[in-house]
């Protein structure tokens, strides 16, 4: 039976543009103050290696992200790897991503390491401006086996706007969602903490949040990293530590870490209802006829994806990512 109570690290991370060495040093010094609390996951925000923000005034190949780019496994994610097999504790920071067979193929990543070492990267699916000047989309959900069950990854736009990536993890069991994110004050006040705590309610799942805190190149990040989830009060949501977005005290570099019961992620829409019987409230076979109704119109196709001959099966295993396969 998996874990029902687990300590969570989630961190407000001022990244040092262009600066990985130093960033690298302090997510060291983090990952060892959360395991020494007991925490058993440490979060850290998107693009967190080398700061965020683009250069638009230079070609792609001039930017600080290609230039920076690293493979996993690299030479980062190896020393992160390295810590948290040491500690014993699982690690999701973010970072451009260099395609180890297409190297000028640069993804928007947010790799993942535990006791057992690196388990693999998820990369961004959806890109908002200015990210697609040096980024490429990537294709797949991540998954990582923990002791508490299975938790599923995702980065800022992905979580905010496109609400299909985590219900896809909440129906697949995870009771946890890690959301690594670069949320600015020129995306507004409403976005962020509005979609999560919805999110919260409408999944019934967990949600680890680490953004980006203050200057980065020019914009000004938020800050406000969180642990939010649902209550035993019906349809609500909790701030088990952490800060809305917004709220002043959010912009400051800041550890949060709580323990949480993961048991208060319900199953209930997922799981079959006697009054309807026996079917589940959630309908895939239903969405599916409407997903594939908007497909008839020719701006939605995707045909680089068209070409994939993914069975069921073989989604769901390139979905789902354990140790044990790293």
């Amino acid at each position: 039976m998996d874990k029902d109570i687990m300590r969570v690290s989630t961190v407000s991370f001022n990244a040092k543009w262009g600066d990985k060495e130093r960033n690298l040093n302090r997510m060291l010094g983090y990952i060892e103050a959360a395991a020494a609390e007991g925490s058993g996951l440490v979060v850290f925000p998107e693009m967190a290696l080398t700061g965020y923000d683009d250069e638009a005034d230079k070609p792609k190949a001039g930017k600080m992200q290609t230039l920076l780019a690293e493979t996993v496994p690299g030479p980062s994610s190896r020393v992160i790897a390295e810590k948290s097999a040491e500690l014993g504790v699982f690690v999701a920071f973010g970072l451009p991503e260099r395609d180890a067979g297409e190297p000028d193929t640069i993804y928007n990543s947010a790799c993942v390491c535990g006791p057992e070492g690196i388990i693999g990267s998820y990369r961004k699916i959806h890109l908002p401006s200015p990210e697609p000047n040096w980024a490429t989309r990537g294709d797949s959900p991540f998954m990582f086996d923990t002791p508490w069950g299975p938790v599923g990854l995702g980065i800022c736009y992905d979580s905010y706007c496109f609400p299909e990536l985590m219900r896809y993890y909440a129906a697949k069991g995870c009771r946890l969602y890690v959301n690594c994110t670069a949320l600015a004050k020129c995306h507004g006040t409403a976005l962020g903490s509005t979609t999560l705590e919805a999110g919260v309610i409408t999944n019934q799942i967990y949600i680890v949040s680490a953004n980006l805190a203050g200057t980065d190149l020019r914009n000004v990040f938020w800050g406000g990293s969180s642990i939010i989830g649902p209550t035993t009060r019906f349809w609500d949501t909790e701030y088990y530590t952490g800060l809305p977005f917004t709220d002043p005290r959010a912009i400051e570099n800041r550890m949060y870490s709580a323990v949480i019961d993961l048991s208060l992620a319900t199953r209930e829409k997922f799981e079959p209802n006697p009054l309807i019987d026996g079917a589940t409230d959630f309908r895939p076979a239903l969405y599916r006829r409407l997903y594939e109704d908007l497909l008839t119109d020719g701006k939605f196709r995707e045909p680089e994806l068209e070409g994939l001959p993914l069975t069921a099966e073989e989604f769901d295993a390139a979905a789902r990512v354990s140790a044990a396969q790293s």
